[in-house]
């Protein structure tokens, strides 16, 4: 099974679209809050310079944003990583 993070707000509706989409994937995922300065630090530096959340890892690998990951499945490439 993938290992899958995203970072994330409370209050984000992009951030409740994507652990909504995982979730019917059924993934599991592990959420850390962008809240914290220094999770929303690293954040940053692991997405490349990206402030926003959400920001998506599967396998380390950065998927990017909630749109970043829809888009990705819409061209069937998301169920193939969450499969490894």
């Amino acid at each position: 099974m993938a290992k899958i993070e995203i970072y994330t707000t409370p209050t984000c509706p992009y951030c409740h679209a994507a652990k909504s989409l995982l979730a019917d994937k059924g993934a599991d995922y592990t959420e850390i809050s962008a809240l914290d300065p220094d999770m929303r630090e690293a954040m940053t530096e692991r997405a490349h310079g990206r402030r926003t959340v959400p920001q998506i890892f599967i396998d380390d690998a950065h998927i990017g944003g909630y749109d970043d990951m829809a888009a990705l499945d819409r061209r069937g490439g998301l169920d193939p990583l969450l499969a490894r």
